[in-house]
């Protein structure tokens, strides 16, 4: 009884930190892309809250932060814009202003 009781919390456990792992504040952090050639986009999240957004081979700095796992609010150069995103381990869609970008983990 002992040992079943032993399997079933580190089975728990393990999935709770499985679960945990993929909570969309920790599955946005890295590196993503969008567009192709000359007109490449790229956004880096941290897990310190900083971002960086790259343009026609320009770097902006920022911060960021997600709300309701579904409301990324961000700020590069003094101006703040929000908007929905989903991510998944591949994919980070964001919705601003009535466009949807789809970026992919670079």
């Amino acid at each position: 009884m002992n040992t079943k009781f032993v399997f079933a919390t580190l089975a728990g456990l393990a999935l709770f930190i499985c679960g945990c792992g993929s909570s969309p504040q920790n599955l946005i952090v890295g590196k993503w892309e969008a567009g192709q050639g000359a007109i490449k986009v790229t956004m880096e999240f941290n897990k310190d809250g900083k971002a960086k957004l790259g343009m026609f081979g320009q770097s902006i700095d920022g911060t960021y932060k997600l709300s309701g796992g579904d409301e990324l609010e961000w700020t590069c150069n003094g101006v703040t814009k929000k908007g929905k995103v989903k991510v998944t381990g591949k994919e980070l869609e964001l919705t601003s202003e009535g466009t949807t970008i789809i970026y992919k983990r670079a």
